[in-house]
């Protein structure tokens, strides 16, 4: 017999657990989006510069994009195998402790990236330990995320459901709200100035006391038991799986908005570094800006819950389907206004943070109308045995839309020739390292590169040593200008690049220098018409004109079309050129600034003092979607998705399953 309530007692009152709940779900929301508010800058800015990184630069926008998505990807798939092992085998309470447990260790992991520990020779290293750490995080928070809510249900019967239940999933939804507001603000200005030990480090403090508030809740908690084969017999019974699939199909609709809003982690951030931030009187961080969000959830849902709904019910009954089908359409209304504020930053502008409050207040708007709503839906809706694996089943729709962003984040990028050089460059420094450093001839070399075939229509590389190393070459045939063969990477006798001779470097440079001359003579870098007129007789190595582009105040490319006459190719070469402008005064002691004074970094512009203009040559790799592109492509698949479930919410039919009353009032 259990020392625990394990059914709801008929009452009217509030459910003495629920205090304990919330207080936990706050103080982990704080630890979640403390550590996944910093995660994408972290990647591009701070994770080459920890120490023991194995990252010799940073990592670009795309890559990190598609990373943090795959990140949110995997946090929501893992709620299935926690409302598994909940449901089936250890209940919801011991499923939570214990893996909140793993959830503590995967940010103890993050914390620790690039410490030198006494016992060991080098500094722990910081991309093992940021792999391990959001493992062990996607295991922790996704995990208990369909037990959390699942136990909020548990605690109510169908007396105090009535009363609470519809009030309580709301405070719920404000307590994750308060939790990610307060740690969008601290976080990234504890990465700032004091690094990430610490930024990472205090989310961990805060999951190890949500996990202390939930034990001191157990005396207080309904304890559900596991449902052992009956919750099996129950999931693949006609009841279960027609459940499963009805929600399954409104999951789908809403994992479209995910795909949009998630990317207020991701691109957003990357937006905000190329706008205005002083807003309200205050210098926001990029980063910081994403408290907009939870703040707007706390003044919007009561707003919503007490007034608008209430209001609007009396004119049209607002059914969940209802509410979830009007959110869909602001969603895209919210993502346009990025995507125009993204077209005034592509035309060299560099709008107001204001674009982002506004798309912020409406998305949040989305967000009342679809995840507070289908929240709620899904577990009225989920049989009584399968609570936490419907809410599984809700969580997995960021699952899937993330990877909708990852996908196209990654199809976006058109291949790079560059790939078979790598691959070639592995195959003969393997081979070095097996042979004391021994350099390979070349017809060993020519058996070791067998294995790279052609793909993306280039050869396979080719291999000859050279007097202070090897030289790996990309074959792309002869130009109409100058004469040439391929494309060649130089390396020193320990494998390292030493310089890289690509046709069209030159012809890239001239018109750099022209564009330069613009910038140094307008104090603005040319629009794409105006920079077009300029470059308009300069040609590339095969006689095509070179391609300008404008990605923003600060940034130019000039590309060339390559032997395949098309940038998207593998192999079009692109000079991105970039104004630097000297560290702010105000961010000379920043961790950024104390780190590269240690590893003795210092830029051109920062060394001189003055504002100068860096270029940099890239191989393929270009982007299908660049800029608003990318935005307006969300923006009409979101408008697109919303028009197709208005017929769906109109032919659903819900069936609601509420928890049984003891009405003994003792432990069952």
């Amino acid at each position: 017999m259990s020392k625990y309530l394990t059914a709801p007692i008929a009452s009217k009152k509030l459910p003495g657990g629920i205090p304990y709940i919330i207080g936990n779900e706050a103080a982990e929301r704080f630890s979640f989006y403390g550590m996944k508010g910093i995660l994408t800058i972290f990647m591009t800015s701070y994770l080459f510069l920890m120490p023991g990184s194995p990252l010799d630069e940073p990592m670009s926008d795309t890559d990190a994009t598609y990373w943090y998505h795959m990140f949110v990807s995997a946090v929501y798939i893992t709620p299935l195998l926690g409302a598994f092992i909940a449901d089936a085998f250890l209940g919801k309470y011991l499923t939570i402790m214990l893996l909140s447990i793993v959830y503590c260790l995967g940010h103890g992991a993050l914390a620790l990236m690039g410490t030198d520990l006494p016992f060991m020779e080098t500094s722990l290293n910081p991309r093992t330990f940021l792999m391990l750490g959001l493992i062990l995080i996607c295991v922790g928070s996704g995990g208990i995320k369909p037990c959390v809510s699942a136990h909020v249900g548990d605690q109510f019967g169908e007396s105090s459901a009535k009363i609470w239940l519809t009030k309580i999933f709301m405070v719920f939804y404000l307590s994750i709200n308060i939790g990610a507001m307060l740690s969008n603000l601290a976080t990234p200005w504890l990465l700032k100035w004091y690094g990430p030990h610490l930024a990472f480090g205090v989310p961990g403090v805060l999951m190890a006391v949500a996990t202390l508030m939930f034990w001191m809740g157990r005396n207080k908690f309904i304890h559900v038991p596991p449902g052992g084969m009956a919750f099996i017999r129950e999931v693949f019974s006609g009841k279960g799986i027609k459940a499963l699939l009805k929600l399954s199909i409104i999951y789908l609709f809403v994992a479209v908005f995910w795909a949009l809003f998630d990317q207020t982690g991701s691109t957003w951030i990357l937006q905000a570094e190329d706008m205005d931030r002083k807003w309200m009187g205050i210098t926001w961080l990029p980063s910081q800006l994403q408290f907009i969000n939870p703040a707007m959830i706390l003044i919007l849902t009561p707003l919503f819950g007490w007034v608008v709904y209430p209001m609007m019910d009396k004119i049209w009954p607002l059914t969940p389907m209802r509410k979830i089908s009007i959110g869909l359409f602001i969603m895209a209304v919210g993502f346009a206004i990025i995507a125009i504020a993204q077209q005034l930053i592509d035309a060299g502008e560099t709008p107001s943070i204001a674009w982002q409050v506004i798309g912020y207040a409406i998305v949040t708007t989305a967000e009342v109308l679809v995840s507070i709503t289908c929240l709620q839906f899904s577990y009225t809706q989920a049989p009584r045995k399968m609570k936490s694996i419907v809410m599984g089943f809700f969580l997995a729709s960021v699952t899937v839309g993330n990877q909708i962003t990852s996908i196209v984040t990654a199809v976006s990028v058109a291949p790079s020739g560059m790939a078979h050089v790598e691959a070639a460059h592995d195959k003969i420094t393997g081979w070095m390292n097996e042979h004391d450093g021994e350099r390979p001839d070349e017809v060993k070399a020519k058996e070791l590169l067998a294995g790279i075939g052609m793909s993306d229509g280039l050869q396979p590389p080719i291999y000859s040593l050279t007097e202070s190393g090897f030289m790996i070459g990309q074959p792309l045939g002869e130009g109409s200008v100058g004469s040439f063969t391929s494309g060649n990477l130089y390396y020193d006798l320990e494998g390292s690049r030493t310089d890289m001779t690509w046709p069209a470097m030159d012809e890239l440079n001239v018109g750099a220098d022209r564009i330069d001359a613009y910038w140094q003579e307008n104090d603005t870098l040319p629009s794409n018409e105006k920079g077009a007129e300029i470059l308009k007789d300069e040609k590339d190595s095969w006689g095509q004109p070179l391609v300008y582009r404008l990605i923003n105040r600060n940034n130019f490319s000039v590309g060339s079309l390559g032997h395949a006459g098309d940038m998207l190719s593998a192999s079009s070469i692109t000079l991105n050129g970039s104004i630097i402008h000297p560290a702010a005064p105000d961010d000379a002691d920043t961790w950024l600034s104390r780190r590269r004074a240690e590893l003795d970094i210092e830029t051109a512009a920062t060394a001189s003092g003055e504002i100068m203009l860096s270029r940099d040559h890239q191989i393929g790799g270009q982007n299908r979607f660049q800029g608003a592109e990318f935005f307006w492509f969300f923006t009409w698949l979101m408008l697109g998705t919303a028009i197709v479930f208005v017929p769906v919410a109109m032919l659903y039919r819900p069936h609601t399953y509420l928890m049984e009353e003891d009405e003994s009032g003792a432990a069952a």
